[in-house]
């Protein structure tokens, strides 16, 4: 049947439907070959259709990606998810990150890691393979069910990115209007061009940050299909060794998608810092927490035999989180509390569904198995490493359940129909909260360092502890005092005598273990980035000075204070006027287009007391004028070794159409009403036209043989007046044209935008040997300016340098995991 809908690509679409339903299906079947296959371990033929069934998988999720991404790239917004997501204008970098800024988008992303992990594990799980890639292949299961789309008594089951534009607008309206093809067969054309991404994460972060957080959310799987498999198995002490390497490296790749979303967020959104403590951002902490609290208990139990049981629950909650967290954050519960979370796209009891499923498979394989886990017959010793690595996890699980709690308030809410409000300045509460239990883990990452497994000799120890503390409080001392940390709340000064006391504890197993004990290596390193990171988070935010400062008094508008906006640490720049800021001389010099964004061109100059420039840059912030969104503001920094200076544009009266230098003649009279009345000078070759901030001189008078936008003729006469302009100490040049055409005048005005004029060349007075020139000027209300926001930001390289070394340091550590595998 022929479509009755013009201009519609319907190929893409369908091959795209087909192969998510080939994927639900083919995971599906290979879950349930891989449990027949361990119930009859002799059957070889049930493990050789789980294995197809999950390469068939496989190609079907790289067929539904390939499809959506040309569909996408293609521009071809007959689909929502295309329309929704990109435009024609994005480069080809936002096109690709606009593939995963939709919820259909990044469930593909988290489905095409967990088929990749599916893969490697095929390859690698050696005895494990059936059972735990039973449980991989049934979690591939249930996300590919968030790509079908498709309504099933009432319920919404997934939403698909392959769903039409016309059938998209009338599942969210009560009119079908697209019900008659004979009078909307056309409707593409009414829709040329997409809406496009949203401005805010128009940056090259949100093209690796997503990819980085999702293989994270994806690797948590393996640990948590390890544990099910050992409890299915009842192979218990089995399971955790093979599954170390698996959850070092979700830990790992998890973590660094958190700290890339940071930094997302200090160079794209405009708050000022890095970490806002939205119920989204806490939402992919959550999970990281519980699994890094369930790597040390893993590790304790494979070195001693304690705390079976507590590392098992905790590899097992931390899938059931990142379920939970993509609960919160797609469901729309959080639609009042976070400004990032999706909307709701009918999905909440599906989503809700996702978490119970493997929630209560952990539960009841934990029941039925309780009796037969294994059990220390002793309590650890109290001078003993895995006594204190099991108490620091413990901590960390408080940690997360503080997040939990109080993240999941509308949770509670519509669970038990209150009306709990969440805390009125929750940067503050979390902040509080969150050191208290930072204060604890910091000291445990050092002095855990000091124990050995099973027992230690207390008297070495103590004497080793307390030098080392001590040590610590007086560097910590010191940097307190230098970097103004001093005056914040006494549990942050806490927090950097922990931070540099584990950096100096593991700094020493660092060195013991470049002497020859390379295994102790991976650990050591990984602490000593966890420490810096805790260094550069506390001086940065805890000491960032606000160097914008506003004297003037101005308020600006009641539109401005509404969005959050502080006046005192906002400050006005007039074009061409420089004002000091700080140490900093500072001249908004003009602007620029890169469409979409209108960037901000800000001179920054140091000058010492003899006058003399020691330093300057140009900063370059940008902002959109989003329809929907109002001004979307996007910072620039200048990185200094030790300290960044942040700037970015809060408010400003610049952003107008048709801005620029260009071409005007006087049928353009209503352009006039922007200037002051206009003056006319008679002026000769060599003469000066003084005005209010600067003057002009004109050059030289000559005939011009092209005229922009306008064709020459051989009888006509166009001369230019060549014009020096000298405005707020900048110069500029000019060309206002005279023409003769048929003894008729014209004459065409140049605009010096910069500079706040618009000169014509009105007359010419040959008897005087003069030219009349007119002059017209921008009020001083008409002037462009700017409202920016400065934030200087000392010592926050520590935070991602931080970062880095602890990458280095897990990588580390699971380098010496697979060996010991291998060596098995």
């Amino acid at each position: 049947m022929d479509n009755p809908f013009k201009g519609e690509h319907l190929l893409p679409g369908h091959l795209g439907q087909f192969f998510t339903i080939l994927a639900f299906g083919s995971a599906l079947l290979s879950s349930i070959s891989y449990y027949f296959a361990v119930k009859d371990e002799f059957d070889v033929s049930w493990k050789r259709l789980a294995r197809i069934s999950f390469y068939i998988n496989t190609v079907s999720v790289i067929g539904i990606g390939t499809c959506l991404y040309y569909i996408i790239l293609n521009h071809l917004f007959e689909y929502y998810y295309a329309f929704e997501h990109s435009s024609r204008a994005l480069p080809i970098h936002f096109i690709i990150s606009s593939f995963w800024d939709g919820q259909e988008g990044s469930f593909w992303l988290w489905t095409f890691w967990q088929a990749v992990i599916g893969n490697v594990l095929i390859l690698r799980a050696k005895s494990w393979e059936k059972p735990v890639m039973a449980v991989v292949a049934l979690s591939q299961a249930a996300i590919a069910t968030m790509l079908i789309g498709v309504d099933i008594f009432g319920q919404r089951i997934g939403t698909s990115p392959f769903i039409l534009f016309r059938d998209a607008i009338d599942l969210k309206g009560t009119i079908p209007i697209f019900a008659n093809p004979a009078v909307y067969h056309n409707y593409l054309k009414y829709f040329p061009d997409g809406n496009g991404m949203n401005p805010l994460l128009q940056n090259y972060w949100m093209v690796i940050h997503p990819p980085t957080l999702f293989l994270g959310f994806a690797s948590m799987v393996v640990p948590f299909a390890y544990a099910i498999a050992g409890l299915w198995q009842k192979r218990y002490t089995e399971w955790i060794k093979p599954a170390i390497p698996y959850t070092l490296f979700a830990m790992m790749v998890l973590g660094t998608g958190i700290i890339m979303g940071a930094f997302w967020a200090y160079e794209s959104l405009s708050f000022g810092g890095f970490w806002a403590w939205d119920p989204v951002e806490n939402a992919s902490i959550i999970p990281w927490l519980i699994l890094v609290g369930a790597m040390h208990v893993m590790i304790v139990y494979k070195n001693t035999g304690h705390s079976y049981f507590t590392a098992t629950l905790m590899v097992l909650m931390s899938y059931v989180l990142v379920l939970y967290a993509s609960f919160l954050t797609r469901s729309g519960i959080l639609g009042d509390t976070s400004v990032h979370a999706f909307t709701d796209a009918g999905m909440f009891w599906h989503l809700v569904a996702d978490v119970v499923i493997f929630f209560v498979l952990a539960v009841v394989l934990l029941v039925i198995r309780w009796k037969e886990l294994p059990r220390t017959q002793k309590d650890e010793e109290t001078y003993s490493r895995e006594f204190w690595m099991f108490v620091g996890a413990v901590f960390l699980c408080l940690s997360c359940f503080h997040l939990v709690v109080v993240s999941s308030i509308p949770v509670w809410n519509a669970m038990f129909g209150t009306k709990i409000a969440p805390p009125t300045d929750p940067v503050k509460h979390y902040n509080i909260v969150q050191a208290s239990f930072a204060v604890v883990v910091t000291l445990l990452t050092g002095f855990t360092q000091f124990l050995k497994y099973k027992k230690t000799a207390v008297t070495k120890f103590f004497i080793t502890t307390v030098v080392y503390l001590v040590c610590a409080a007086l560097v910590a001392t010191l940097v307190v005092y230098v970097t103004g940390v001093a005056k914040l709340q006494f549990v942050f000064i806490l927090i950097m005598v922990g931070a540099i006391y584990s950096i100096l504890a593991n700094g020493k197993v660092l060195i013991d273990a470049l002497k020859g004990k390379y295994k102790l290596a991976g650990s050591a390193v990984a602490h000593i980035g966890f420490g810096l990171i805790m260094v550069g988070a506390l001086i940065s935010a805890g000491t960032s000075d606000i160097i914008s400062i506003n004297t003037t008094g101005e308020q600006y508008s009641d539109e401005f204070v509404k969005a959050k906006n502080n006046p005192r640490e906002n400050i006005i720049m007039y074009k061409n006027t420089p004002i000091q800021m700080g140490k900093y001389t500072v001249t908004y010099v003009g602007d620029s287009i890169s469409a979409p964004n209108h960037y901000f061109k800000v001179d920054y100059k140091v000058v010492d007391a003899s006058g003399k420039v020691t330093e300057e840059f140009m900063l370059k912030p940008n902002a959109q004028a989003n329809p929907k969104m109002g001004l979307i503001s996007s910072p620039d920094t200048r990185h200094y070794l030790l300290s960044d200076l942040y700037t970015h544009v809060t408010y400003t009266n610049a952003m107008k159409p048709g801005e620029g230098t260009e071409a005007a003649g006087h049928d353009e009279a209503d352009d006039d009403k922007n200037y002051e009345a206009p003056l006319t000078y008679d002026v000769a070759p060599g003469d000066t036209i003084r005005f209010r901030d600067g003057y002009m001189t004109l050059e030289s008078i000559g005939k011009i043989d092209h005229l922009q936008d306008i064709q020459l003729q051989p009888t006509d006469l166009a001369i230019g007046a060549n014009l020096h302009i000298v405005a707020h100490d900048k110069t500029y040049t000019a060309e206002p044209v005279y023409m003769i055409r048929n003894n008729n005048a014209f004459d065409f005005a140049r605009k010096v935008d910069d500079a706040g004029l618009k000169l014509r060349f009105t007359k010419v007075l040959p008897q005087q040997k003069k030219v009349e020139i007119t002059l017209y000027q921008q009020p001083e209300s008409a002037r462009k300016w700017i409202v920016m926001r400065a934030i200087k930001f000392p010592d926050i390289n520590f935070l991602w340098s931080g970062t880095i070394i602890m990458v280095i340091g897990i990588l580390l550590s699971i380098f010496r995991r697979n060996k010991e595998l291998r060596s098995v």
